[in-house]
């Protein structure tokens, strides 16, 4: 989800909610206590020299339990970091802290930002050398009559 959808969807709310994909709420008195661009340049196993640019929210809880962060607060602290930091329309992150700091994508269910695990990949798996995962197939479920005689299959 991009900077710019974020902000169309939270001027249409009264308050923001954080859901993870579990089902578990971020308590409701958490504060945004970041918004920044995160930059990586990095080489990936097969060579390929990257670059990466995504916007961070890092959400925190604190003792404040009355503090609730409303839309238009949340507009205010994403226009200040856009004027200040210069950002741009990119995808956003979102840290939040369970054992350790979790990076998540972001999704909306028309309630509530989703925070998305996120996954590590190869981005370079054509020269790595990970085999491709074969695919199952069960033979009951093939149409038996592809190799009949006189079908062509064979």
């Amino acid at each position: 989800m991009t900077l710019e959808q974020i902000k169309e969807i939270v001027s249409t709310l009264d308050n923001v909610a954080f859901q993870l994909e579990d089902g578990t709420f971020v308590p409701e008195h958490f504060h945004i206590t970041e918004i920044g661009v995160v930059t990586k340049h990095f080489i990936d196993c097969g060579g390929t020299i990257r670059n990466d640019k995504v916007i961070n929210f890092q959400l925190w809880n604190a003792n404040d339990v009355e503090h609730r962060l409303k839309s238009a607060k949340l507009l205010n602290i994403i226009e200040l970091s856009e004027e200040k930091l210069g950002i741009e329309d990119a995808e956003v992150e979102v840290e939040y802290q369970s054992e350790t700091i979790g990076k998540y994508d972001l999704d909306f269910n028309g309630k509530n930002f989703i925070l998305k695990n996120k996954q590590t990949a190869c981005l370079a798996g054509d020269s790595c050398g990970i085999p491709v995962e074969k695919q199952k197939v069960k033979l009951s479920a093939l149409n038996d009559t592809c190799c009949t005689p006189n079908s062509g299959c064979c």
